[in-house]
C-alpha cells in the first residue's frame, strides 16, 4: 500500500510540474527552436495617452520624483534589473514597450489587463493582478523618466 502511496505522488507530481513548465521555445516544421511571438495589440495599450513627448536630455528633477515614487510603490513588487520579484524586473522595459503603453499601463491598469494582450500575457507570467497604484499624470509622467534612466537613456 505504501509503495503505491509512493507512485500516486510521483505521478502527481510529475504532472504539476510538466504543467507549470513556464514559456518554452517550440520546433517549427523543420525542427529549429522558435519562441514565442509577443502578444499582439496595440503598441501603445489601451488608455487616453497616444503620444508621449520625451525629453531629452532626461529631467533629472522627473528622474527624482520618479525615483521615490517607485521606492514608495513600486519597489514592493519589482525590481530595478531584470529579475522578477513579485512582477517583472523593470530593467530593459522601455525598449520592450512604447512611452504611451508605459504611461496607459500605470494610469489606467485595470483596462489595461482586462483588455491588452501584452499585459494580459504579464498577468499569466506573474500570476499576480498589479493593483492600480492611483498615479496622476504627473506622478506616471516621472515614473516613466526613472524607467528610461534606469535604462541607461541619457
Amino acid at each position: 500500500m505504501k509503495f503505491i502511496s509512493i507512485i500516486i505522488l510521483t505521478l502527481t507530481g510529475a504532472v504539476l510540474f510538466a504543467g507549470c513548465g513556464g514559456s518554452q521555445p517550440s520546433a517549427n516544421s523543420s525542427g529549429n527552436a522558435t519562441m514565442k511571438e509577443p502578444a499582439a495589440g496595440d503598441p501603445k495599450g489601451k488608455g487616453k495617452y497616444t503620444e508621449v513627448i520625451l525629453t531629452h536630455p532626461l529631467n533629472d528633477s522627473m528622474v527624482h520624483d520618479g525615483s521615490n515614487t517607485f521606492n514608495v510603490k513600486c519597489a514592493p513588487c519589482h525590481k530595478l534589473s531584470e529579475e522578477k520579484l513579485v512582477g517583472p524586473g523593470w530593467k530593459g522595459v522601455t525598449d520592450r514597450r512604447t512611452p504611451e503603453w508605459i504611461m496607459n499601463f500605470v494610469t489606467n491598469t485595470d483596462e489595461m489587463i482586462d483588455k491588452d494582450p501584452a499585459a494580459q500575457e504579464l498577468l499569466d507570467k506573474c500570476m499576480v493582478r498589479m493593483p492600480n497604484q492611483h498615479l496622476n499624470d504627473e506622478a506616471a509622467r516621472s515614473v516613466l523618466e526613472f524607467m528610461r534612466s534606469n535604462d541607461g537613456k541619457k
